[in-house]
């Protein structure tokens, strides 16, 4: 999924600023949520970000994705494994004939 020179070079971008000291999983789960509420902001009050700035979504969208791969390498956890877990349960939950072209939630 994430190409392992990407992962490598996340880890050296931390390693070179001795950063890992302030990487604890609530540490991480709090800054995926921050970033994640920039990312919303693009979109606040429009369905297209604010003076069509793409480059702002893509940078926002970027940094949720690093700490989400930062939080994953924190915990060991394999992207690919609980990524695939995952769809896994959701195609259960939402199997294609109760779910094709609805937005409702399952129960």
């Amino acid at each position: 999924m994430v190409p392992e020179v990407t992962i490598n070079e996340i880890r050296q971008f931390i390693a070179d600023r001795d950063w890992r000291q302030f990487h604890t999983p609530d540490n991480m789960a709090k800054s995926i949520s921050i970033e994640a509420g920039e990312l919303l902001e693009c979109f606040q009050w429009s369905d297209e970000p604010r003076d069509g700035d793409w480059e702002h979504v893509h940078e926002e969208l970027a940094d949720v994705m690093i700490y989400c791969i930062q939080m994953a390498d924190l915990l060991g956890v394999d992207l690919d494994e609980i990524i695939h877990s995952k769809m896994e349960k959701n195609a259960k939950r939402y199997p294609v004939e109760l779910s094709k072209e609805s937005s409702a939630k399952a129960e």
